[in-house]
């Protein structure tokens, strides 16, 4: 089942019949910018939900800019992969999705340091979380084991930064 709340707010968005389908992957998160939730189906066994993806784009906007990316879907069968690995049922508490190329220069310029020029947040390719209940280190080791692309750790900020880059660690 896909829902969006808005506000606080659920609004169903897709047939719950699909939470029930075998093969389906689900993904539920809390931004914590924009105070907003999204509970989805993204994917039938090896099918995307197309409806969903563009749901996830949505969500995962820049939430400085407004603009709207084209998420790697990849991503979200990582995040899925360490919802399962970490055994968890919370969302993902989201910190940062998509960012626009201005966007990311004025973080660039405006932080010291941890905002990389060419940015996989700008490609779609990256995203900064963190899950409640779940000690950020074990966040971390899951990502890490998965060999499936960049980890990055931030203690200080509380989040860890994954993407479906090549595999490395920071």
């Amino acid at each position: 089942m896909a829902k969006l709340a808005v506000a606080g707010v659920a609004l169903p968005l897709a047939r719950p019949v699909l939470a029930t389908q075998a093969g389906a992957r689900s993904l539920a998160f809390a931004h914590t910018h924009t105070g907003e939730r999204l509970e989805v189906v993204y994917a039938l066994g090896e099918q995307y939900v197309p409806e969903a993806l563009t749901l996830m784009n949505r969500f995962l906007r820049d939430h400085y800019s407004g603009e709207v990316g084209r998420m790697d879907p990849q991503l979200f069968d990582l995040l899925h992969h360490l919802k399962l690995e970490l055994g968890s049922e919370a969302p993902f508490q989201i910190i940062s999705g998509y960012r626009c190329p201005t966007t990311n220069s004025t973080l660039r310029n405006t932080r010291s340091g941890g905002v990389a020029k060419h940015s996989l947040h700008m490609e779609g390719k990256a995203i900064d979380i963190r899950l409640a209940g779940v000690p950020l280190s074990d966040l971390r080791d899951a990502a890490l084991s998965s060999r499936i692309g960049g980890v990055g750790f931030y203690p200080r900020e509380q989040f860890v930064h994954v993407d479906t880059g090549r595999v490395r660690s920071w």
